[in-house]
This record gives structure tokens, sequence and C-alpha cells, in this order.
């Protein structure tokens, strides 16, 4: 008779009585969209962050896309965004048309690199997509000099990043518009959702407009369609759910803080694997995923494969955007065009990891890992 494997998963979200709590009351109203649940999270995280606007959307890639619309992006237009991040980050400006350009990431931080975001200017680049990658803050004052000097667009696409801090203010307060997204991995699981948060009264009010339909808000047709939109809408049963997960997001940071430190502790004589970017004073990170880097000459795939066999979850991030097959055969990039991102998406792994993850499960993960980096 075959024993039983072990399982630890990748991820799993935290909830408890008060999402049902909340829930059950958006059931009972019968309100279940475009109601006073939306409006009080949207208020919600604009506190949180230090954003004075917010407007919540479908999805983390919904809100880049009506962040790109607002922005007049289009044909002909490049954007640069980098290549190590989640389809998504490229996929909101080539619906609008525009050509992707990739720069090469900081090896230290795995984000954006400033100094080749600068060199990969042209004079059809209309924008920046920077990237918090894993949570962790990109150089936000570089990135706004930059696109100051040369009159671009910034978008920051914080999808990862909700709780994080740049030079000891929230990721969302530091002007440039972005997105928080609520993938049931996110800091913030909502099942889907995300939410733009602006700066700009004029800004928030299209995208209001743009997420339902391009309708407008200041006649008195509720009919009255002044612009080409998009159905973006959330639903009032998701807020409920996400006010619940604001009401205790401390603790959950605090949690995945937690179980991060310990990781860092258990793998800390590991040979062959590397940590994920440390805190500095200027960056404090809001931990998404836990991902390690292996030696160059470990097989990840190996180890990944043995990981599995022993029951647990384990997940590439991430592979290079520019690499993916449609961005091969549309735009015909291959291997060598950002050799530092490359070399990172080739050695990570992501580990289980999430609020409620047991120190027993980190530990068999830790123990399995050894073992399969060891072979």
């Amino acid at each position: 008779m075959k024993s039983a494997v072990r399982r630890v998963p990748l991820a799993r979200p935290y909830l408890d009585e008060r999402e049902e709590e909340l829930v059950l009351e958006v059931l009972r109203s019968g309100r279940l969209s475009l109601g006073p649940s939306i409006e009080r999270f949207e208020q919600m995280i604009a506190e949180r962050v230090g954003a004075p606007y917010a407007a919540a959307v479908s999805s983390g890639t919904a809100g880049l896309h009506l962040l790109v619309r607002s922005a007049g992006i289009g044909p002909g237009d490049e954007v640069i965004t980098t290549p190590l991040s989640f389809a998504a980050t490229a996929n909101c400006f080539l619906y609008e048309g525009a050509t992707p350009v990739f720069a090469d990431v900081d090896r230290r931080t795995w984000n954006l690199d400033p100094g080749a975001v600068e060199a990969a200017i042209t004079e059809r680049t209309r924008a920046v997509m920077a990237v918090d990658i894993f949570g962790y803050p990109c150089e936000l004052d570089d990135m706004m000099a930059l696109c100051d000097r040369h009159g671009l667009v910034l978008i920051e696409d914080s999808a990862e990043a909700l709780g994080a801090e740049y030079k000891g203010k929230p990721i969302g307060s530091h002007g440039p518009p972005g997105v928080f997204a609520f993938y049931p991995n996110k800091q913030v699981a909502t099942g889907e959702g995300g939410v733009v948060t602006t700066h700009s009264e004029e800004q928030w009010e299209l995208i209001v407009s743009l997420r339902n339909q391009g309708r407008s808000y200041s006649y008195a047709s509720w009919f009255d369609h002044v612009r080409l939109g998009f159905n973006y809408r959330w639903t009032d049963i998701q807020a409920a759910v996400g006010i619940a997960q604001l009401e205790k997001l401390d603790q959950l940071l605090a949690m995945r803080s937690a179980a991060a430190g310990r990781y860092n502790e258990l793998l800390g004589d590991v040979e062959g694997v590397e940590l994920a970017p440390e805190d500095d004073e200027d960056h404090r990170r809001s931990w998404f995923v836990y991902v390690a880097a292996l030696s160059p000459e470990i097989d990840r795939t190996q180890v990944m494969a043995d990981l599995r066999e022993r029951g647990v979850d384990v997940a590439e991030y991430l592979p290079c955007i520019h690499l993916l097959t449609y961005m091969r055969q549309q735009f015909g990039f291959s291997e060598g065009l950002c050799p530092a991102a490359e070399e990172i998406s080739g050695r990570t792994i992501a580990l289980p990891f999430f609020p409620g993850i047991e120190a027993d499960d980190q530990e068999y993960v830790v123990d399995v890992l050894r073992e399969a980096v060891g072979r």
C-alpha cells in the first residue's frame, strides 16, 4: 500500500468569519454591484496607500489597461518596461497597439535599471511601466526624474506590492498613478480584482467612466455614454471580502513577514540557494511570494520535479516576458536582449508561501529543497 505524500500548496488565502459576515451583509442587501461596499473599499485603500483617489476594477490587468488608455497611448508609441514580470505588465499597452521595449533589470534589486531605461528611450517613447517586482519597490525617484526629463508618462505596476514602502512612504503615495491587485495569492485576496490609485481627480473621473462602458456621471441620464469604455466593473461581493482583508492587513503583512523571516533562517546554510534582495533604508518590501535563486550549476527543472514528487508545490517566478511564445512570434524577441533579467529568471523558484503557512511545513519544504539541490 502506497503511503500518502505530504502536500504543501504554493499559496492559500487567509480568510475567516469576518469575510463571511460582510459577504452575507451584501447578499442580504440586494446590492451586488455598483453599491456602497465598493465605495467603502475604495476609501479604505486610498487612505491606506496615501493616494487621494481610488477606483476599483475587475483585475489588476484591467487597471493597468485603463491607465494606459487614460494616458492616450496608442499605435506608433513605445512603452519601456521590465522583462522580469507577469505578462499583464506588457499586455496592458499592447491592447492599445503600442510597441513593447524591454530594458534590463538591476541584478541586486531585480527591478528595472534606471540607466537601462534611459538608454532605451527613443523619439517614439511615450511611457515607462515600472514594476515593484515581488513586492520590492522600484527606484521611484530615479524613474520620476527621468520621465520628467523626457516628458514621459510613468505608470507603476504595484500589483504585488500593497503595503510596501519607498523612502518611508507607502507605495501609492509618491505621485505616479498605479495599480494594486487582489488575486488569491496577493496581500489582499478577493478572488479577482484590482484598484487604480491616482493623485489626479481628472484622471480618476476618466477611469471611473472607462471602467463602466464610458458612462457619464455628469448628466442625469444613466445611459449617457460619452466615450468608448469597458466592462471592468468590480462587484460588492468582492469588495466585502476586500474590506475584511483590509481590516486585518497589518496582521496579514506581519504573518507574511514572519514566514519570510523563517525561510531566510532555514535557508541560510543551504548551499546553492540565494535569497531575494534584502530591504534597505529606501526599500521596505511587502512580501507577496517567497522567491529564491538557485546557483547556475543547479538543474532547476530537476529540483522542481523532486520537490513536486515530495508534495511541495513550486513554480518558476518568472519567465521573461520578451521570451514568451507570443512575444517571440509577434516582435521577434530572442535570448540576449536583457542578460541580467534572463539570468535571474532562469534561476528563480517560488516556494510555498502564504500568511497561514505552518512552521513545520516550511521546515519540510527546506529539508526537501536541501536534498534536491544537494544531488
